[in-house]
C-alpha cells in the first residue's frame, strides 16, 4: 500500500484488491461505521466524524453498489491490456489476474539533448526528433502485433509512461479498438523495462482511495 498527498487536500491511497475489505475495516475502526453512497467514479464512504474515503473503481471493473460487491469485483481475474511508453522505449502486455501472459519490450536510441552552444545543434534536434519518430513507430507495430489480436478480450487498456508518447502510439487507427478500452488512469513509470511491467500490472490493478480526514485537512 501507498499513500501520496492529493491535490486539494487528503491523500491518495494505493490498496492491493485482496486488501480494500480490510482497509475498509480499519477505516471503520478509526472513524466510526461510515455511510455508502455510489457516486461516478465508485464508492463514497463517509464516516460520522466527518471523515471520507472516496474507492475509485480500477480500470475494467464494473460498477457496484456496495463494498462487498466492489471488493469482489476489484480482486476478481481479468485480462487487462498494457502500454507503456518513453521516448525510445516501449513495454506491452497483456495480463490476466496478476499475471503476464504475454509481454514485448522494444528499445531504440534516441539522442540526448545536446548542451547550449554545441556544434549543428539544430542537426542535431533533427536527428533526435527522427529517432524519436523511428521509435514511437515502432512501438505501433509492436501493439498492432501483439495488443490488438487480443482487442476482444480485453476488460480495459491502461497505459502508463508519457502521455504524449501514448498518445502518438494510440493515434494510429489500426489501434483504434484498443483506444476505445484505454482507461482513465496513467501508471507513473520509469524507462519501460520487463521489470517495469510486471509492477505495472499491480498498479493497474490497485484500488485508488482518496482519504478526507477533518483532523489533518
Amino acid at each position: 500500500m501507498t499513500s501520496r498527498p492529493a491535490a486539494g487536500g487528503g491523500r491518495w491511497v494505493e490498496v492491493d484488491p485482496t486488501r480494500v475489505a480490510r482497509w475498509v475495516e480499519g477505516f471503520a475502526d478509526r472513524h466510526g461505521p461510515p455511510t455508502t453512497t455510489v457516486q461516478g467514479y465508485g464508492l463514497l464512504l463517509a464516516a460520522p466524524d466527518g471523515a471520507t474515503a472516496e474507492l475509485h473503481t480500477p480500470p475494467g471493473v464494473p460498477p457496484r453498489a456496495d463494498v462487498p460487491g466492489f471488493v469482489a469485483s476489484a480482486a476478481a481475474p481479468r485480462r487487462i491490456g498494457l502500454l507503456l511508453a518513453r521516448k525510445g522505449a516501449v513495454a506491452v502486455g497483456v495480463a490476466v489476474g496478476e499475471e503476464l501472459a504475454v509481454s514485448k519490450v522494444d528499445t531504440r536510441y534516441v539522442q540526448g539533448r545536446t548542451a547550449a552552444g554545441g556544434w549543428s545543434q539544430q542537426r542535431f534536434a533533427r536527428r533526435r526528433d527522427n529517432q524519436a519518430k523511428a521509435a514511437l513507430g515502432d512501438a505501433v507495430e509492436l501493439a498492432v502485433r501483439l495488443l490488438l489480436p487480443a482487442a476482444a478480450t480485453l476488460a480495459a487498456l491502461v497505459c502508463g509512461g508519457d502521455r504524449r508518447a501514448v498518445d502518438t502510439v494510440l493515434a494510429d487507427r489500426r489501434l483504434a479498438p484498443l483506444a476505445a478500452l484505454r482507461a482513465d488512469r496513467l501508471l507513473d513509470v520509469p524507462e519501460p523495462r520487463h521489470a517495469v511491467l510486471v509492477n505495472a500490472v499491480t498498479a493497474a490493478r490497485a484500488v485508488h482511495v482518496l482519504v478526507r480526514d477533518p483532523d489533518r485537512d
